[in-house]
Protein backbone atom coordinates (compact mmCIF):
# COMPACT_ATOMS: atom_id res chain seq x y z
CA UNK A 1 0.00 0.00 0.00
CA UNK A 2 0.66 3.46 -0.33
CA UNK A 3 2.72 5.54 2.38
CA UNK A 4 0.08 7.95 4.10
CA UNK A 5 -0.37 11.08 1.78
CA UNK A 6 -0.07 14.10 4.29
CA UNK A 7 3.04 15.88 2.89
CA UNK A 8 3.08 18.49 -0.22
CA UNK A 9 1.21 15.82 -2.61
CA UNK A 10 -1.88 16.20 -0.55
CA UNK A 11 -3.11 19.65 -1.78
CA UNK A 12 -4.65 21.49 1.77
CA UNK A 13 -6.64 23.89 -0.99
CA UNK A 14 -9.06 20.40 -1.25
CA UNK A 15 -10.69 19.71 1.91
CA UNK A 16 -10.87 16.10 3.78
CA UNK A 17 -13.73 15.18 2.90
CA UNK A 18 -15.16 12.56 4.99
CA UNK A 19 -18.33 9.82 3.57
CA UNK A 20 -20.74 8.93 6.67
CA UNK A 21 -21.39 10.31 9.72
CA UNK A 22 -21.64 7.58 12.28
CA UNK A 23 -19.46 7.32 15.79
CA UNK A 24 -16.27 6.74 13.14
CA UNK A 25 -16.49 9.79 11.06
CA UNK A 26 -17.93 11.94 13.99
CA UNK A 27 -14.64 10.67 15.81
CA UNK A 28 -11.90 11.55 13.39
CA UNK A 29 -13.42 14.89 13.15
CA UNK A 30 -13.25 15.86 17.06
CA UNK A 31 -9.80 14.23 17.29
CA UNK A 32 -8.80 16.05 14.15
CA UNK A 33 -9.78 19.36 15.76
CA UNK A 34 -7.66 18.93 18.49
CA UNK A 35 -4.34 18.99 16.40
CA UNK A 36 -5.65 21.70 13.35
CA UNK A 37 -8.60 23.50 13.86
CA UNK A 38 -8.26 24.93 10.72
CA UNK A 39 -8.13 22.15 7.93
CA UNK A 40 -11.90 22.27 5.82
CA UNK A 41 -13.35 19.44 6.56
CA UNK A 42 -16.80 18.24 4.24
CA UNK A 43 -18.93 15.55 5.62
CA UNK A 44 -21.50 13.42 3.68
CA UNK A 45 -24.31 11.54 5.20
CA UNK A 46 -27.25 9.43 3.51
CA UNK A 47 -29.26 10.59 6.53
CA UNK A 48 -29.40 13.16 9.62
CA UNK A 49 -26.09 12.89 10.13
CA UNK A 50 -27.37 13.55 14.21
CA UNK A 51 -25.20 11.91 17.16
CA UNK A 52 -25.90 9.10 18.75
CA UNK A 53 -24.72 6.25 20.46
CA UNK A 54 -25.31 3.46 17.85
CA UNK A 55 -25.05 0.61 21.04
CA UNK A 56 -28.17 2.40 22.66
CA UNK A 57 -30.30 0.94 19.54
CA UNK A 58 -30.24 -2.40 21.52
CA UNK A 59 -31.41 -1.69 24.97
CA UNK A 60 -33.87 1.72 23.91
CA UNK A 61 -36.65 -0.33 25.97
CA UNK A 62 -34.38 -0.58 28.99
CA UNK A 63 -34.00 2.58 28.83
CA UNK A 64 -37.43 3.87 28.22
CA UNK A 65 -36.93 6.35 25.26
CA UNK A 66 -37.64 6.32 21.97
CA UNK A 67 -35.52 6.71 18.62
CA UNK A 68 -35.40 10.99 18.71
CA UNK A 69 -34.52 10.81 22.38
CA UNK A 70 -31.47 8.49 21.67
CA UNK A 71 -30.13 11.67 19.73
CA UNK A 72 -27.41 12.97 21.99
CA UNK A 73 -25.97 15.96 19.95
CA UNK A 74 -28.46 17.53 16.52
CA UNK A 75 -26.34 17.13 13.44
CA UNK A 76 -26.10 21.33 12.99
CA UNK A 77 -24.43 21.20 16.28
CA UNK A 78 -22.01 18.48 15.98
CA UNK A 79 -21.40 20.58 12.28
CA UNK A 80 -21.16 24.16 14.08
CA UNK A 81 -18.34 23.13 16.90
CA UNK A 82 -16.40 20.76 14.91
CA UNK A 83 -16.47 23.70 12.14
CA UNK A 84 -17.77 21.30 9.18
CA UNK A 85 -19.73 21.48 5.96
CA UNK A 86 -22.24 19.37 6.45
CA UNK A 87 -23.97 17.86 3.47
CA UNK A 88 -27.16 15.42 4.92
CA UNK A 89 -29.18 13.17 2.61
CA UNK A 90 -26.97 13.18 0.10
CA UNK A 91 -25.75 9.87 -1.67
CA UNK A 92 -22.34 8.99 -2.45
CA UNK A 93 -22.48 7.83 -6.16
CA UNK A 94 -19.23 6.92 -7.15
CA UNK A 95 -15.00 8.01 -6.48
CA UNK A 96 -12.63 8.74 -9.06
CA UNK A 97 -9.42 8.58 -6.58
CA UNK A 98 -6.95 9.52 -9.96
CA UNK A 99 -8.74 12.43 -10.22
CA UNK A 100 -9.53 12.43 -6.58
CA UNK A 101 -13.13 13.09 -6.83
CA UNK A 102 -16.33 12.14 -5.81
CA UNK A 103 -19.84 12.84 -7.20
CA UNK A 104 -22.86 12.68 -5.30
CA UNK A 105 -26.56 13.45 -5.24
CA UNK A 106 -27.77 16.54 -2.70
CA UNK A 107 -30.67 16.01 -1.10
CA UNK A 108 -32.60 18.09 -3.68
CA UNK A 109 -31.24 14.98 -6.13
CA UNK A 110 -29.07 16.79 -8.06
CA UNK A 111 -26.39 15.48 -9.46
CA UNK A 112 -23.04 17.06 -8.00
CA UNK A 113 -18.90 16.53 -7.71
CA UNK A 114 -16.62 17.55 -4.92
CA UNK A 115 -12.81 17.46 -4.75
CA UNK A 116 -10.88 16.10 -2.31
CA UNK A 117 -7.33 16.74 -0.50
CA UNK A 118 -8.03 13.35 1.14
CA UNK A 119 -10.82 11.02 1.78
CA UNK A 120 -12.55 9.15 4.74
CA UNK A 121 -14.37 6.29 3.99
CA UNK A 122 -16.43 5.74 7.21
CA UNK A 123 -19.92 3.86 5.36
CA UNK A 124 -20.39 1.59 8.38
CA UNK A 125 -22.02 -1.78 7.36
CA UNK A 126 -25.49 -3.32 6.76
CA UNK A 127 -27.88 -5.61 8.42
CA UNK A 128 -27.64 -9.56 6.27
CA UNK A 129 -30.71 -10.26 5.05
CA UNK A 130 -31.68 -13.55 4.49
CA UNK A 131 -33.92 -15.24 1.92
CA UNK A 132 -36.88 -16.14 2.73
CA UNK A 133 -40.26 -17.53 1.29
CA UNK A 134 -44.08 -16.52 2.43
CA UNK A 135 -45.79 -13.34 1.60
CA UNK A 136 -45.05 -11.13 4.85
CA UNK A 137 -40.86 -12.13 4.02
CA UNK A 138 -41.35 -8.29 3.46
CA UNK A 139 -42.11 -7.52 6.39
CA UNK A 140 -38.96 -8.52 8.25
CA UNK A 141 -37.43 -6.15 10.16
CA UNK A 142 -33.54 -5.31 10.74
CA UNK A 143 -32.27 -2.32 13.05
CA UNK A 144 -29.12 -0.52 12.31
CA UNK A 145 -30.24 3.60 12.45
CA UNK A 146 -32.32 5.46 14.31
CA UNK A 147 -34.97 5.28 11.78
CA UNK A 148 -34.87 1.51 11.41
CA UNK A 149 -35.88 1.41 15.55
CA UNK A 150 -38.61 4.14 14.93
CA UNK A 151 -39.75 1.91 12.55
CA UNK A 152 -40.13 -1.08 14.54
CA UNK A 153 -41.14 0.83 17.23
CA UNK A 154 -44.13 2.13 15.70
CA UNK A 155 -44.81 -1.88 14.28
CA UNK A 156 -45.13 -3.03 17.75
CA UNK A 157 -47.69 -0.60 18.82
CA UNK A 158 -48.47 -0.19 21.94
CA UNK A 159 -50.61 -3.79 22.57
CA UNK A 160 -48.09 -6.47 24.29
CA UNK A 161 -46.61 -8.60 21.06
CA UNK A 162 -44.92 -11.19 20.61
CA UNK A 163 -41.38 -10.80 18.69
CA UNK A 164 -39.68 -13.28 16.56
CA UNK A 165 -36.00 -12.56 16.44
CA UNK A 166 -33.86 -14.23 13.77
CA UNK A 167 -30.38 -14.86 15.00
CA UNK A 168 -29.08 -15.49 18.64
CA UNK A 169 -25.57 -13.77 18.33
CA UNK A 170 -24.37 -10.78 20.27
CA UNK A 171 -27.19 -8.28 18.59
CA UNK A 172 -30.02 -11.06 18.68
CA UNK A 173 -29.40 -11.47 22.31
CA UNK A 174 -28.94 -7.82 23.21
CA UNK A 175 -31.95 -7.11 21.20
CA UNK A 176 -33.81 -10.28 22.81
CA UNK A 177 -33.40 -9.01 26.09
CA UNK A 178 -34.11 -5.59 25.37
CA UNK A 179 -37.77 -6.65 24.63
CA UNK A 180 -38.06 -8.99 27.35
CA UNK A 181 -37.88 -5.60 29.49
CA UNK A 182 -40.07 -4.31 27.46
CA UNK A 183 -43.14 -6.56 28.27
CA UNK A 184 -43.12 -8.24 25.01
CA UNK A 185 -42.99 -12.45 24.03
CA UNK A 186 -40.12 -13.45 22.29
CA UNK A 187 -38.90 -16.49 20.35
CA UNK A 188 -35.23 -16.34 19.22
CA UNK A 189 -34.59 -18.96 16.34
CA UNK A 190 -30.65 -19.60 15.12
CA UNK A 191 -29.20 -22.84 13.32
CA UNK A 192 -26.44 -22.70 16.35
CA UNK A 193 -26.82 -24.98 18.75
CA UNK A 194 -26.72 -22.19 21.85
CA UNK A 195 -26.20 -18.39 21.64
CA UNK A 196 -23.28 -16.30 20.78
CA UNK A 197 -21.91 -20.08 19.69
CA UNK A 198 -19.07 -18.55 17.64
CA UNK A 199 -18.04 -15.97 20.50
CA UNK A 200 -18.48 -17.68 23.43
CA UNK A 201 -17.04 -20.92 25.14
CA UNK A 202 -19.88 -23.75 24.97
CA UNK A 203 -20.29 -23.32 29.33
CA UNK A 204 -20.77 -19.80 28.78
CA UNK A 205 -23.27 -19.61 25.66
CA UNK A 206 -25.25 -22.18 28.00
CA UNK A 207 -25.44 -19.83 30.84
CA UNK A 208 -26.77 -17.15 28.84
CA UNK A 209 -29.31 -19.66 27.33
CA UNK A 210 -30.16 -20.54 30.62
CA UNK A 211 -30.85 -16.75 32.12
CA UNK A 212 -32.98 -15.62 28.78
CA UNK A 213 -35.23 -18.48 28.97
CA UNK A 214 -35.71 -17.82 32.85
CA UNK A 215 -36.67 -14.36 31.69
CA UNK A 216 -39.09 -16.11 28.96
CA UNK A 217 -37.13 -16.32 25.69
CA UNK A 218 -38.74 -19.24 23.69
CA UNK A 219 -35.35 -20.65 22.25
CA UNK A 220 -35.37 -22.88 18.46
CA UNK A 221 -31.73 -23.77 18.25
CA UNK A 222 -30.80 -25.78 15.83
CA UNK A 223 -33.06 -24.70 12.80
CA UNK A 224 -34.38 -21.41 10.36
CA UNK A 225 -37.02 -19.59 9.40
CA UNK A 226 -37.85 -21.18 6.38
CA UNK A 227 -41.52 -18.99 5.16
CA UNK A 228 -43.53 -16.08 7.09
CA UNK A 229 -47.02 -15.66 5.75
CA UNK A 230 -49.80 -13.16 6.95
CA UNK A 231 -51.89 -15.88 9.11
CA UNK A 232 -55.51 -14.89 8.05
CA UNK A 233 -58.01 -16.08 10.98
CA UNK A 234 -55.30 -14.14 13.28
CA UNK A 235 -54.00 -11.25 11.88
CA UNK A 236 -50.63 -12.20 12.66
CA UNK A 237 -47.89 -13.55 11.15
CA UNK A 238 -47.13 -17.09 10.91
CA UNK A 239 -43.45 -18.66 10.83
CA UNK A 240 -42.72 -22.37 9.28
CA UNK A 241 -39.22 -23.25 10.71
CA UNK A 242 -36.88 -26.04 9.29
CA UNK A 243 -37.15 -28.24 11.71
CA UNK A 244 -41.45 -28.66 11.48
CA UNK A 245 -42.29 -26.08 13.90
CA UNK A 246 -44.74 -23.21 13.43
CA UNK A 247 -45.16 -19.95 15.17
CA UNK A 248 -47.23 -17.31 15.24
CA UNK A 249 -46.14 -13.91 16.35
CA UNK A 250 -47.04 -10.29 15.61
CA UNK A 251 -43.38 -8.75 14.11
CA UNK A 252 -39.87 -10.03 13.25
CA UNK A 253 -36.46 -8.63 13.76
CA UNK A 254 -33.51 -9.96 11.61
CA UNK A 255 -30.34 -9.68 13.74
CA UNK A 256 -28.28 -12.31 11.62
CA UNK A 257 -25.20 -10.21 11.67
CA UNK A 258 -23.72 -7.47 9.40
CA UNK A 259 -21.60 -6.42 6.34
CA UNK A 260 -19.36 -4.10 5.77
CA UNK A 261 -20.64 -1.07 3.54
CA UNK A 262 -17.80 -1.44 0.90
CA UNK A 263 -19.54 -1.26 -2.20
CA UNK A 264 -18.45 2.41 -3.50
CA UNK A 265 -14.75 1.69 -2.42
CA UNK A 266 -14.89 -1.45 -4.69
CA UNK A 267 -16.59 0.11 -7.43
CA UNK A 268 -13.40 2.49 -7.20
CA UNK A 269 -11.07 -0.14 -7.72
CA UNK A 270 -9.96 -0.18 -4.03
CA UNK A 271 -9.02 -3.43 -2.64
CA UNK A 272 -11.83 -5.06 -0.39
CA UNK A 273 -12.44 -8.33 1.10
CA UNK A 274 -14.58 -8.99 4.26
CA UNK A 275 -14.26 -4.81 4.62
CA UNK A 276 -12.22 -2.27 2.76
CA UNK A 277 -8.74 -3.01 3.07
CA UNK A 278 -6.60 -0.72 5.18
CA UNK A 279 -2.44 -0.69 6.13
CA UNK A 280 -1.66 0.06 9.79
CA UNK A 281 -1.99 4.03 9.01
CA UNK A 282 -5.90 2.99 8.10
CA UNK A 283 -4.97 4.22 4.18
CA UNK A 284 -6.64 2.27 1.50
CA UNK A 285 -4.94 0.67 -1.65
CA UNK A 286 -6.19 4.34 -3.20
CA UNK A 287 -3.56 7.12 -2.09
CA UNK A 288 -5.38 9.34 -0.25
CA UNK A 289 -8.24 7.10 1.02
CA UNK A 290 -8.49 6.24 4.39
CA UNK A 291 -11.06 3.96 6.12
CA UNK A 292 -12.29 2.92 9.64
CA UNK A 293 -14.70 1.76 11.17
CA UNK A 294 -17.57 -0.79 10.86
CA UNK A 295 -16.88 -0.88 6.96
CA UNK A 296 -12.86 -1.53 7.58
CA UNK A 297 -11.22 -4.25 7.73
CA UNK A 298 -7.67 -3.90 9.90
CA UNK A 299 -4.40 -4.82 9.04
CA UNK A 300 -3.68 -3.99 13.01
CA UNK A 301 -6.28 -6.80 13.96
CA UNK A 302 -4.72 -9.46 11.73
CA UNK A 303 -7.15 -8.92 9.01
CA UNK A 304 -10.36 -8.73 10.59
CA UNK A 305 -13.64 -6.10 10.85
CA UNK A 306 -14.50 -5.18 14.42
CA UNK A 307 -17.66 -4.09 14.58
CA UNK A 308 -17.26 -2.23 18.01
CA UNK A 309 -16.85 1.14 19.63
CA UNK A 310 -13.70 0.89 21.26
CA UNK A 311 -11.75 -0.01 18.03
CA UNK A 312 -13.40 2.67 16.46
CA UNK A 313 -12.07 5.54 19.08
CA UNK A 314 -8.53 3.79 18.91
CA UNK A 315 -8.55 4.06 15.03
CA UNK A 316 -10.04 7.17 14.97
CA UNK A 317 -7.19 9.26 17.10
CA UNK A 318 -4.72 7.20 15.38
CA UNK A 319 -5.83 7.95 11.59
CA UNK A 320 -6.51 11.76 13.28
CA UNK A 321 -2.95 12.16 13.63
CA UNK A 322 -1.64 10.76 10.29
CA UNK A 323 -4.18 13.30 8.85
CA UNK A 324 -2.37 16.21 10.62
CA UNK A 325 0.79 15.08 9.54
CA UNK A 326 2.31 13.44 12.09
CA UNK A 327 2.25 9.73 10.72
CA UNK A 328 0.91 7.28 13.21
CA UNK A 329 -0.09 3.79 13.35
CA UNK A 330 -2.62 1.93 14.68
CA UNK A 331 -1.80 -0.09 17.54
CA UNK A 332 -5.17 -1.85 18.93
CA UNK A 333 -4.92 -2.44 23.24
CA UNK A 334 -7.27 -5.10 24.42
CA UNK A 335 -10.41 -4.19 23.68
CA UNK A 336 -12.88 -6.29 26.00
CA UNK A 337 -16.78 -6.13 24.92
CA UNK A 338 -19.64 -5.95 27.49
CA UNK A 339 -22.34 -7.49 26.19
CA UNK A 340 -25.53 -6.06 27.17
CA UNK A 341 -27.46 -8.60 28.53
CA UNK A 342 -28.93 -7.61 31.97
CA UNK A 343 -30.62 -11.42 32.20
CA UNK A 344 -26.68 -12.38 32.60
CA UNK A 345 -24.08 -9.74 32.59
CA UNK A 346 -21.25 -10.78 29.97
CA UNK A 347 -17.48 -9.64 29.13
CA UNK A 348 -15.68 -10.86 26.29
CA UNK A 349 -12.21 -10.57 24.88
CA UNK A 350 -12.40 -12.77 22.46
CA UNK A 351 -9.05 -14.29 20.58
CA UNK A 352 -7.97 -14.02 17.00
CA UNK A 353 -10.66 -17.30 15.23
CA UNK A 354 -7.86 -18.14 13.34
CA UNK A 355 -5.51 -18.87 16.88
CA UNK A 356 -4.98 -22.33 18.07
CA UNK A 357 -5.50 -23.09 21.72
CA UNK A 358 -8.26 -24.47 24.23
CA UNK A 359 -10.71 -22.84 26.31
CA UNK A 360 -10.88 -23.68 30.17
CA UNK A 361 -12.70 -22.51 32.69
CA UNK A 362 -11.54 -21.42 35.88
CA UNK A 363 -12.92 -24.23 39.27
CA UNK A 364 -14.70 -23.18 42.14
CA UNK A 365 -17.00 -20.88 41.18
CA UNK A 366 -20.44 -21.42 42.23
CA UNK A 367 -23.11 -21.35 39.54
CA UNK A 368 -24.54 -18.32 40.78
CA UNK A 369 -21.96 -16.29 40.43
CA UNK A 370 -21.32 -17.13 36.57
CA UNK A 371 -18.17 -17.91 35.52
CA UNK A 372 -14.66 -17.35 34.11
CA UNK A 373 -13.15 -19.04 30.77
CA UNK A 374 -9.70 -18.42 29.57
CA UNK A 375 -8.71 -18.93 26.13
CA UNK A 376 -5.08 -20.55 26.56
CA UNK A 377 -2.75 -20.88 23.26
CA UNK A 378 -0.42 -23.92 22.58
CA UNK A 379 2.46 -22.13 24.04
CA UNK A 380 0.22 -21.93 27.38
CA UNK A 381 -0.58 -18.24 27.11
CA UNK A 382 -3.92 -16.67 28.07
CA UNK A 383 -4.67 -15.06 24.58
CA UNK A 384 -8.62 -13.92 25.86
CA UNK A 385 -11.12 -14.97 28.37
CA UNK A 386 -14.77 -14.94 28.85
CA UNK A 387 -16.79 -13.13 32.15
CA UNK A 388 -20.60 -14.03 33.28
CA UNK A 389 -22.33 -13.02 36.35
CA UNK A 390 -20.99 -11.55 39.01
CA UNK A 391 -17.41 -12.55 37.53
CA UNK A 392 -17.81 -9.60 35.07
CA UNK A 393 -16.06 -7.83 37.94
CA UNK A 394 -13.09 -9.21 37.16
CA UNK A 395 -12.23 -7.17 33.80
CA UNK A 396 -9.31 -5.49 34.81
CA UNK A 397 -7.63 -8.85 36.74
CA UNK A 398 -7.80 -11.08 33.78
CA UNK A 399 -7.17 -8.48 31.37
CA UNK A 400 -3.82 -7.89 32.85
CA UNK A 401 -3.25 -11.72 32.44
CA UNK A 402 -3.81 -11.43 28.82
CA UNK A 403 -1.19 -11.39 25.79
CA UNK A 404 -2.35 -9.68 23.09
Amino acid sequence: MHAPATGPDAPQALPLVIVGAGLAAWTVVRELRKLDAQRSIVMLSSDSADFYAKPTLSNALAQKRSAAQLITTPAAKMAETLQVQLLPHTQVRSLNTLARTLSYDDAAGQSRSLGYGDLVLATGADPIRLPMAGSAAAQVQSINHLEDLASFHEALGAAPQTVLVIGAGLIGCEFANDLLIGGYGVHVVDPSPRPLALLLPAGAGEQLQAALQAQGVAWHLGTTVQSLDAHAPSGRLQAVLADGSSLQVDAVLSAVGLRANAALASAAGIVCERGIVVDAHLQTSAAHVYALGDCAQYASAGGRVLPYVMPIMNAAKALAATLAGQPTELVFPLMPVAVKTPALPIVVAAPHPNLSGQWTQDAGVEPEAGGAWRFVDEAGQQRGFVLTGKQSSRRMELAKMTVL
